[in-house]
Formats: C-alpha cells, structure tokens, sequence
C-alpha cells in the first residue's frame, strides 16, 4: 500500500523559497551574513537595499549560479546547491528571474525581454503572454515601462 492510500499525502511545501542561515564571502568581503527569508508559494515578493548590500548575490544562489559558505536555500523543497546540472536546469524552468543588468537583450523592449522566455518555453498563445506580461510589469511597481528599452530603466544609482 503506498502512502497515499495510507492517508499521509504529499503537498508542495507552504513556502517555495527558504532560506537559511546564508552566509556568502567574495574572498575576504563578506556580503551575507547569516540570512534566513521565507517566501510562501504565490506570493509577489520584492528584495530592497542600497547598492552593495547583497541583493544580486542573494538572488544567484536562488538560481543555484552561486554556493553558500554555510546556510542553504530551499526552492519548492530542493536544496538549490545539492542539485546536479540537470537537476538544477529543470528547477531553473520553474522560476522566472530577471536581474536588470547582464541578462536583458538590449535590442529588445522591455515588454520583449520578459515575454521572452514564456515564448521559447511555453505554448502559451500570444494574447495571455500580453496580459502575463502587463501584470507582471504592474506587480514590481513597472506598470508603463512596458515599451522601453533596457537601456532607459533605471540603474539604481
């Protein structure tokens, strides 16, 4: 009899990231300190500071691009830095992340640049990417940047 039939059901975990206890060096530069974040499944969340602090680092170790020194992140219940190539590129199909700098196509508007992936990896028809698009645009406070260029957003700076 398998667990299911024993009444013991398997349910996604309440939080899609859980982070733990990261702690993360550039050689002798210390940038996390013992970070520990929990963001529930289909929640809009925004990750703020000053420039430096670590929020681009933070961010590579939810994608698996970096390894903690102690602690871990937990994506829909993997821990991101035990997983293999393989494992990490279906994890990766998953989630949508998007950093302003390095990873957008300068040619492209910024509307294009987050439609993107929905058109390389879904059979999504185009009129649910438009709206996909605008609501995503409007959740991160971009409401009408949507016909930019990259290079017209905002650095931070």
């Amino acid at each position: 009899m398998t667990a299911a039939h024993k009444g013991t059901v398997n349910w996604p975990p309440e939080n899609l990231v859980e982070v733990s206890d990261l702690h993360f060096s550039f050689d002798t530069n210390q940038v996390l300190k013992g970070i520990n974040l929990s963001i529930p499944r289909g929640k809009v969340v925004a990750i703020l500071g000053v420039s430096g602090c670590g929020k681009t680092t933070l961010l590579r170790h939810f994608g698996g691009q970096l390894r903690p020194s102690h602690g871990s992140v937990t994506f829909d219940g993997q821990v991101v830095h035990e997983l293999n190539n393989t494992e990490l590129y279906a994890m990766r199909r998953k989630m949508g992340m998007m950093f302003q700098v390095s990873g957008l196509f300068s040619d492209l508007s910024v509307f294009d640049n987050i439609a993107y992936p929905m058109r390389e990896h879904t059979d999504l028809p185009e009129d649910v990417i438009h709206d996909l698009v605008l609501m995503k645009l409007h959740a991160v406070g971009l409401r009408g940047a949507h016909a930019l260029r990259t290079s017209q957003l905002s650095g931070g700076l």
